[in-house]
């Protein structure tokens, strides 16, 4: 991804029928660090109810696919009825590295921003964007000139996410975990997966307390078939729903850990770290080699527990934004 102001001779336009193979196979050429497939990008993009085909710029040279940008907006709320007029995002943007050195990439987020504005956007996010971001942000050391690009548009650092992994091989659940699972259990508490009549309180502790983009994973991802034995509930003494921790919920990927919550008022009983190493439990009884997550404070408590439970920060991603530009 670079931005030089040599001409360009590609022209840039919406997707259209018959993009998609060449996108897909120009997006690996230029991003192998994250390559896509066919299949995550029709369910990620093509599929998105917010998705309009002319905010997916398309750069074409002689017939071929050589880069794209994708814009959207909401047209479907996440909660409620707020559509976030004011509110746009950039997931993703790339350049073929042949077609690179001639200000395409400049011409293509000229042309989504643009594009953005034109729908009332003046608040524009990389790329923060949900139901479907592909990554929290921009990952600076692996794009530096991606980064460069987008801070010459005016957008600046919200602020940061750790992308965490930690091996399985070998996992034993800890004797501080299992000594402080013990003492919450002599106090009443109780931890179980979830029946179905559970799911509900479940559900309404991840949208109300966390986020509506957890609800709607924790209800789709189960609706396609997860099993419920990749969530561990945990209900303090009164019967009330106070925690949770999960794995697999995105995209079928067994691996991935969370989403994961614990109400606030529950916090600093150990309840975290409980429900933490019993999915890590779960997921290495299933065979699972590592365990890992894309989207935490790496300064935050919850950063400090995944630490302290064996993670380490894999890569560190920039959510950024570019506010009322013209």
């Amino acid at each position: 991804m670079t931005d030089r102001t040599t001409s360009c001779r590609a022209g840039t336009r919406g997707f259209r029928a018959g993009d998609g193979p060449e996108l897909v196979a120009a997006w690996r050429r230029s991003a192998p660090a994250d390559p896509i497939t066919p299949d995550r990008f029709r369910t990620l993009v093509l599929l998105d109810p917010n998705f309009d085909p002319e905010g997916l710029r398309v750069a074409v040279d002689g017939g071929r696919v050589v880069g794209a940008a994708y814009a959207v907006r909401r047209l479907t709320p996440m909660t409620g009825a707020d559509l976030e007029p004011e509110q746009g995002w950039i997931p993703f943007f790339f350049v073929d590295p042949a077609a690179r050195g001639r200000g395409l990439g400049r011409r293509l987020l000229t042309d989504a921003l643009d594009w953005l504005h034109g729908h009332g956007r003046t608040r524009v996010d990389f790329s923060s964007y949900t139901p479907n971001y592909i990554l929290p942000g921009l990952d600076a050391e692996a794009y530096p000139e991606a980064a460069a690009l987008l801070e010459s548009f005016g957008f600046r650092t919200l602020y940061e996410a750790a992308a965490m992994d930690r091996g399985l091989v070998g996992y034993r659940l800890p004797e501080d975990a299992a000594r402080r699972l013990d003492e919450l259990t002599a106090q009443g508490w109780r931890f179980a997966t979830p029946a179905d009549d559970d799911l509900v309180d479940l559900v309404a502790l991840a949208g109300n307390h966390f986020s509506p983009d957890w609800a709607r994973a924790i209800r789709e991802c189960l609706a396609a078939g997860t099993p419920l034995d990749r969530i561990v509930v945990a209900r303090d003494p009164s019967d009330r729903l106070a925690g949770w921790a999960m794995h697999g919920a995105y995209e079928s990927a067994a691996e991935r850990f969370g989403p994961f919550g614990v109400l606030e008022e529950a916090r600093g009983t150990g309840l975290g770290k409980v429900l933490l190493h019993l999915v890590l439990e779960r997921m290495r009884a299933r065979g699972a080699h590592s365990a890992w997550f894309l989207w935490t404070g790496e300064q935050s408590p919850a950063g400090h527990l995944y630490r302290t439970a064996g993670f380490r920060t894999t890569r560190v991603f920039r959510v950024l934004r570019r506010e009322a530009a013209g």
